[in-house]
């Protein structure tokens, strides 16, 4: 079983959703626009993947920050505005049950990885 995390109408998770859908794939859903991602599992995928992979810097809620806000140097900075701003997190971020990542929905990368 595969978690996908990310915003029920974005674009990109319609896209895996029916990926998942076409080709038989369990999955959970989390949305963290609602709910968020806990601090700790956002700190735990940037050891994994690095902070620059999961900070959506060309989506409105980037686009909406203050200069200061969107000059990211840090870890602990852009962790701290993907608590406080969901919307800037990449979508989708897919965890595996061993704790493999992958982010954003590509359909053949996709599908090596779920499968």
């Amino acid at each position: 079983m595969v978690r996908i995390y990310g915003i029920k109408n974005c674009d990109s998770m319609k896209k895996a959703f029916a990926w998942c859908e076409e080709h038989g794939v369990a999955h959970e859903f989390h949305d963290y626009k609602k709910t968020g991602v806990p601090r700790d599992r956002l700190v735990l995928w940037c050891r994994a993947i690095g902070w620059k992979t999961l900070v959506n810097t060309k989506g409105t809620t980037f686009r909406k920050l203050t200069p200061e806000q969107q000059d990211i140097q840090t870890q602990s900075k852009a962790v701290a505005l993907m608590v406080e701003f969901p919307s800037l997190i990449k979508r989708p971020v897919v965890e595996t049950d061993s704790g493999q990542l992958l982010v954003g929905f590509d359909p053949v990368t996709f599908g090596s990885f779920v499968k």
